[in-house]
């Protein structure tokens, strides 16, 4: 046995060190991709560079890495890539900062994080590493651009847009967070742009059914928030004849059973629509009332507090089921890009429609009877279900579902209207008047329209521009860039323009996962070939935060490539895991709060493995975890005590197990079993617990038991280097090392779990006596009623209880419960 002034003390410096550059020199990491194993590819979302590893970053990515190194020891052959998301705004900004390129400071940023990463000890395949800002990355997302073009998919419109006055740049609308940028935090405004859209509609059905295929697979808040982003309403669609216009205006509504209290009719003011249908008149007032409305958020327009205004517009509407002439309004509480703009009021029924009512001093007409007291008198509509009243059409009918349907077939059978099904979801808003981005590979010519750049001219590469000439000015920095934008038609070779806007990065990271199987390919944007071979992906892990914009983005593109013909999958992600946020005294980390905690004096104080076992240890994946709870040097306790282990360990290697100390083999097989089905059910903590009580019990058989030089002590310590290589892969590999095996710990096998050490040999049995528990005994799983009820009354606490008294009753649960009621 080695003594204690013999040890090494675990160096948590060296071993960095000096396992960094074996896994390097040695490939650890990297497939061996000739199918003698199953393969398995583990992916986390792939950073943005915008300086070096923080807190979330270490909880973020030591969770992938558990699941990666333990799929490793499990024999499958595991793809584990890395690379960044590398075009955006923040690199802009600095540049401008700067007086410098974007590039500059993104790439930098970039092998600052590749540092940090290595560092943090991630079992990543380097030799996938991809940067979405490399022309030979984004000539492939214009290439997929086009492709979508063509289907299309990407089609360009005028529309009012979410303006960002901050940044001066359009944002989609998942990109606005309670009428803010996300980004900046900027109120966002509307304007009137040229904009490019992806049609992620003309899949909002497929997005929905697929969710079947991951259900159970994805957390089921990811599933509920997307399901409520695309937002399936089942309803029909109503026509309704507008003074002076030829054609009708055709509303959707949920509720079509409600059409005769409908008593007028809203426009919202942006919708092209309104402008058509005012009046001279009426004009003025409503242009004044439009440009109100543009300086108002829409999260303030769709608030029940904010008091409701709008503006008559001069003409009426008809209502096709009752020929009654409803005042056509423009009202800022209805949005351009609800169904058509247009939406028919009804005030008894909808509270935002008596509202407008009651300010506009309009009438209130119940239709269906809930019982409730009348809305014209409360002011409270009445939006349940009940008879239908005031209806002639639906006399005599209760039912909600038979009297939408009624009215449905009334509409449809006068050809004034039809059943539909609508989706909240928008037309994913790709245009950004931004300069680090891709550019978009369309041409404009005067003679003919839209351009494709042929694909042998790909990639559109951005011009050399940095400093001021990146300043933002409400149009894209590259419109500056004359000799770039001045080119020849394609088509025609006349004089034409380069589209100067770039496109939302989210566009970039919504097929970098494809990439990855084939980085270097240079015939597509992947070889179809390894993507079969690979994906989907087995396991993504990420923030819930992406839940509606990335998840739903990348799953929108992989159904497209299936319909290319590119892949024949249709979820890119079979598994998804969510991992918490790192917080500091119960708040977000933030400069402005002074809480931040440095990852990098964290990991110089304590080592990395301290770190990595801290996080794993705190709680659930999907947990925030309060740093100011944690102890990371507590942790390096544990791991120094682990590590001693291993150099007291006496016996050689390859001893047979089968004579070691019995106890220590059936702890340590049970505590296998239980680290198996932790792992695999991503229960990390509880792996962690269970490596912490393995330890436990083999420094007390060394210390007070059989000793160091006994087989099962050896057996145990090795299960304790492999399971504890998931987590602290460091010590791990130095512990394997002393163990006197050949590194790479990583190369090692999951610990096999021999059955027959998970029997029990006894269980305790409670003896109760009057419902008080009067003995404890140690007896055989397999014990029967009639000896475990001799063994109970035998008991002398049990004797001592009874004081001589009858027996009255005897219950048995064996082995474990005994329950003896005297006479």
């Amino acid at each position: 046995m080695t003594t204690e002034r013999e040890r090494k003390s675990y160096d948590a410096a060296a071993a960095q060190e000096k396992w960094q550059r074996f896994w390097e020199e040695d490939g650890t990491f990297t497939p061996v991709d000739d199918g003698s194993k199953e393969r398995r590819y583990m992916l986390d979302m792939f950073p943005y560079p915008s300086g070096d590893l923080h807190m979330g970053h270490a909880e973020a990515f030591v969770m992938g890495d558990v699941v990666a190194r333990y799929w490793r020891l499990r024999g499958y052959d595991v793809m584990h890539p890395i690379g960044w998301d590398s075009f955006g705004l923040p690199a802009e900004n600095a540049a401008i900062a700067r007086d410098a390129h974007p590039a500059d400071w993104t790439y930098a940023n970039i092998e600052t994080q590749a540092r940090s990463l290595k560092r943090y000890g991630l079992s990543l395949d380097w030799s996938r590493r991809l940067h979405t800002s490399d022309p030979e990355y984004y000539r492939w997302t214009q290439w997929l651009f086009l492709r979508f073009y063509e289907k299309g998919l990407a089609y360009r419109k005028d529309s009012f847009v979410n303006w960002c006055p901050n940044d001066q740049t359009v944002l989609a609308n998942e990109q606005v967070v309670q009428g803010l940028c996300e980004r900046c935090s900027a109120v966002v405004t509307k304007r009137k742009l040229t904009q490019w859209y992806f049609k992620i509609t003309d899949y909002a059905q497929r997005l929905l059914d697929d969710m079947a295929d991951i259900e159970g697979s994805w957390p089921d808040r990811v599933l509920a928030m997307q399901r409520n982003w695309i937002g399936r309403s089942e309803g029909a669609w109503v026509d309704f004849s507008i003074e002076e216009r030829d054609e009708p205006v055709r509303v959707f509504t949920t509720r079509p059973d409600t059409l005769f209290g409908a008593t007028f009719f809203v426009v919202a003011p942006e919708a092209p629509l309104a402008a058509e249908i005012v009046t001279d008149a009426q004009r003025p007032a409503f242009e004044d009332y439009l440009e109100a409305t543009k300086r108002v958020t829409e999260i303030e327009r769709q608030s029940s507090d904010r008091p409701k205004s709008g503006v008559f517009l001069g003409v009426h509407a008809i209502n096709p089921v009752n020929g009654e002439q409803l005042p056509v309004y423009a009202a800022d509480y209805v949005l351009a890009e609800y169904g058509t703009g247009a939406v028919m009021a009804v005030p008894a029924h909808d509270q935002r429609d008596l509202d407008f009512a009651r300010a506009f001093g309009l009438p209130v007409r119940v239709v269906v009877e809930t019982g409730l007291p009348d809305p014209g008198q409360t002011w409270i509509a009445t939006p349940g279900d009940g008879a239908y009243v005031n209806s002639p059409s639906l006399a005599g009918l209760a039912d909600k579902k038979a009297g939408i349907a009624a009215i449905t077939a009334q509409l449809a059978a006068q050809e004034r209207g039809e059943p539909a099904i609508t989706f909240r979801l928008r037309d994913w808003l790709l245009s950004r008047q931004r300069f680090w981005g891709c550019p978009i590979p369309i041409v404009h010519c005067p003679s003919c329209g839209e351009v494709q750049v042929p694909d042998d001219q790909l990639p559109v590469t951005l011009p050399d521009l940095r400093g001021s000439s990146l300043q933002p000015k409400g149009t894209s920095p590259l419109a500056s860039a004359t000799d770039w934008v001045n080119i020849e038609c394609p088509k025609c070779d006349g004089p034409a323009k380069r589209d100067t806007d770039t496109m939302d990065t989210f566009v970039d990271s919504s097929w970098y996962f494809f990439r990855y199987c084939s980085p270097n390919y240079t015939e597509g944007p992947f070889d179809p070939a390894e993507v079969a071979k690979w994906m989907p992906v087995a396991q993504y892990v990420g923030g819930v935060e992406h839940a509606i914009l990335h998840l739903l983005y990348s799953r929108f593109f992989t159904k497209v490539l299936q319909d290319l013909g590119l892949v024949d999958f249709s979820e890119p992600f079979t598994r998804l895991m969510n991992q918490g946020q790192v917080i500091n005294q119960g708040k977000a980390m933030s400069k402005s709060l002074g809480n931040g905690v440095d990852l990098g004096k964290q990991i110089d104080a304590f080592g990395v493995d301290a770190i990595r076992t801290t996080v794993v240890f705190a709680g659930p994946p999907e947990d925030d975890i309060d740093w100011a709870d944690m102890s990371p040097g507590s942790s390096l306790k544990f791991l120094q005590r682990a590590y001693r282990l291993a150099q007291d360990v006496a016996s050689p290697v390859g001893t047979d197990p089968a004579s070691g100390d019995l106890g220590l083999r059936r702890a340590t097989h049970r505590g296998v079993a239980e680290l198996t089905e932790a792992l695999d059910t991503h229960r990390f903590n509880v792996a962690v617990a269970r490596i912490m009580e393995l330890v436990n019990a083999a420094r007390k058989v060394i210390d007070s038991g059989a000793g160091p030089a006994d087989a099962g002590v050896r057996e145990t310590v090795e299960a304790i280097a492999v399971a504890l290589s998931t987590v602290a892969p460091y010590v791990a590999e130095e512990m394997w090392e002393t163990l006197g095996h050949a590194p790479s710990v990583a190369r090692a096998s999951w610990p096999q779990v021999d059955p027959a050490l998970l029997v029990t040999d006894s269980v305790t049995c409670v003896v109760q006596v009057q419902g008080k528990v009067r003995a404890k005994l140690e007896v055989s799983p397999s014990i029967g009623t009639d000896e475990l009820t001799a063994v109970a009354l035998a008991d002398p606490g049990v004797q001592r209880a009874l004081a001589g008294r009858e027996v009255h009753q005897v219950i048995v649960r064996a082995p474990k419960l005994v329950s003896i009621v005297p006479a």
